[in-house]
């Protein structure tokens, strides 16, 4: 029986140690089919990382641990790009000078890496510029740029909505250089809770294609029902499955319905109780501080309706109480409509499952009773 991945988000380590690994590399490819820069929003502890570092080592060409896996024949592995990673999931940054020392020490970590020498790290913007541009010069190859939780700076002072501006512009003025570095980045990943607003965050990268609602990468992290019963079958023996799909299952973005992996495996781990374990592990402190000052009504979030714009309509300045619950993951989508021929589309969100119903009502309860 395979060991079970938990609190491991390093491809390497879950292969080469025999872990339980369920293979996405189908979406992978399709995605590596299909287009060269694309964000993708998910909730906290739904397997992000897991795919950025994926991704990471098909780029760089590590060929032996892809072995078995769908994409293994369909990949070119005499080809090996330059891989710059950025990821922003470690600590709190309370400033943007601390930001900005952030950045550098992420773009040294990167230099040392590719081993490139370079010795000037005051402009942020021409720092990332050339490591991409040199990059691209000693190997051959243009360049692949991985971000992991780009947002997560802002959303740890979403509260404070001057220091979350510092943050936003700091962190555009940072990403603004991959379009201009266009001719030599082969693919662009980010990745992260929210969804901020192009015009907010990505100016100038019109051409970065958000899949977060695309059908085809529903499943691309998480676990879904069939992946469940096939990969953790010994793991799961005399568990009532259809009680485990409706306390874990039922997370949706317009494709198939997927279990949190974090659920899946302390639930496994945990002696199979039922418990709420993502929720009491995952919940941000910046939404726990909205729910206190913002007013609700608990019955409302049963049935959510709101439109294509308000699913995605999130700014330092502009926080919409459900659209927030949506994006991290308190609610997910039940229904898409379409009022008429030719209109956006709208959408009817609801709890996902019986843990976060459970989980979310009584916490908010609990706030109403103080």
């Amino acid at each position: 029986m395979k060991t079970l991945p938990i609190g491991i988000s390093t491809f390497a380590e879950i292969i080469t140690d025999d872990h339980v690994y369920i293979d996405k590399t189908p979406h992978i490819k399709t995605l590596l089919d299909n287009g060269k820069y694309y964000f993708l929003s998910r909730p906290r502890r739904f397997g992000k990382s897991l795919l950025v570092d994926t991704l990471h080592q098909l780029f760089a060409g590590n060929e032996t641990l892809f072995r078995g896996l769908h994409i293994h024949p369909h990949w070119d592995w005499t080809v090996q790009s330059p891989v710059v990673s950025i990821s922003f999931a470690e600590g709190n940054l309370s400033g943007n000078a601390e930001l900005e020392r952030r950045i550098r020490h992420i773009l040294r970590v990167n230099y040392e890496r590719l081993g490139i020498d370079y010795d000037n790290f005051d402009d942020i913007t021409s720092c990332f510029s050339d490591l991409i541009r040199y990059a691209k010069q000693k190997y051959g190859q243009n360049v692949v740029v991985l971000v992991d939780e780009y947002d997560k700076p802002i959303l740890d002072n979403i509260t404070n909505p001057t220091v979350a501006a510092e943050m936003r512009d700091g962190l555009r003025n940072l990403y603004s250089v991959i379009k201009g570095q266009d001719a030599n980045i082969r693919f662009a990943f980010l990745t992260g809770v929210s969804k901020f607003s192009k015009v907010s965050l990505f100016s100038g990268l019109n051409n970065l294609s958000d899949i977060t609602l695309d059908a085809r990468y529903s499943a691309l992290c998480g676990y879904t029902q069939t992946e469940l019963e096939h990969h953790f079958s010994e793991h799961l023996e005399g568990v009532d499955m259809a009680l485990m799909k409706r306390w874990y299952n039922g997370y949706n973005w317009l494709g198939e319905h997927v279990y949190n992996p974090f659920d899946v495996l302390l639930f496994i781990d945990g002696g199979k109780e039922f418990l709420p374990y993502w929720f009491e592990t995952a919940t941000p402190s910046f939404l726990i501080d909205i729910l206190q000052k913002r007013p609700f009504h608990l019955p409302d979030l049963e049935a959510v309706h709101m439109d294509h714009r308000a699913l995605g309509d999130f700014d330092v300045d502009r926080i919409h109480l459900e659209t927030l619950l949506f994006q991290t993951g308190y609610l997910t989508i039940k229904e898409k409509r379409t009022p008429f021929v030719g209109s956006l589309p709208e959408y009817v969100l609801s709890y996902p499952n019986n843990e976060v119903r459970y989980s979310l009502m009584s916490y908010l309860l609990n706030i109403c009773a103080r």
